[in-house]
């Protein structure tokens, strides 16, 4: 079953925004992007300027985003979020039938 996560990335002084435009240039956006399974995986920003970069990120099973979870991948974005000092907040939605 399809399933959508909203992942909140809260930094400071604009290092959430940093982080994604790096999650971006680094290419691991379009990596992860290209996993069987995945179905979205898109930065958004507020327009009031805040503090925080929501990550919308689909995924057509569980499984797909445990091997997700499983890649090197996963390291290279805990070393990116640890570098930027950001703060994670992740609610998950399923899709209804």
């Amino acid at each position: 079953m399809a399933f959508t996560i909203n992942i909140y990335y809260t930094g400071q002084n604009g290092s959430a925004r940093e982080f994604a435009k790096e999650m971006i240039s680094s290419g691991l956006v379009d990596k992860i992007r290209a996993e069987e399974g995945n179905l979205r995986y898109e930065y958004f920003l507020p327009i009031d300027g805040g503090e925080t970069v929501l990550l919308i990120d689909a995924w057509q099973s569980q499984e797909a985003l445990d091997f997700h979870h499983k890649s090197p991948m996963m390291k290279e974005i805990a070393a990116l979020r640890d570098k930027y000092k950001l703060k994670m907040r992740a609610q998950k939605f399923e899709e209804i039938k």
